[in-house]
């Protein structure tokens, strides 16, 4: 399955309370990527909390735009991406 890195703009900053509410929120999230097989990895959130850069696996960018529709969540950029393990290389 491919990997994507989803950039992500959130102007008035991104906020899922720690509570029932947040998780509520998330799972209904990971529902919806659920019905066109996206997976949501984990996401690197700026300081500030206006930027997020999230790993995402799934078919294609178009499954993750129309997920990302459905969650009514923004995308900045999509970009395919594959992993480069430093440790590889020193594990000869």
């Amino acid at each position: 399955m491919p990997r994507y890195i989803v950039e992500r703009t959130f102007p008035a900053g991104l906020s899922i309370p720690q509570t029932a509410e947040g998780a509520k929120a998330v799972q209904r999230v990971i529902d919806n990527n659920a019905q066109d097989g996206v997976t949501w990895v984990h996401s690197y959130v700026s300081p500030d909390r206006t930027k997020t850069f999230c790993v995402y696996d799934g078919p294609s960018p178009e499954a993750i735009r129309k997920v990302a529709d459905r969650n009514q969540l923004p995308i900045d950029r999509i970009m395919q991406v594959s992993v480069l393990d430093p440790y590889f290389y020193l594990a000869t």
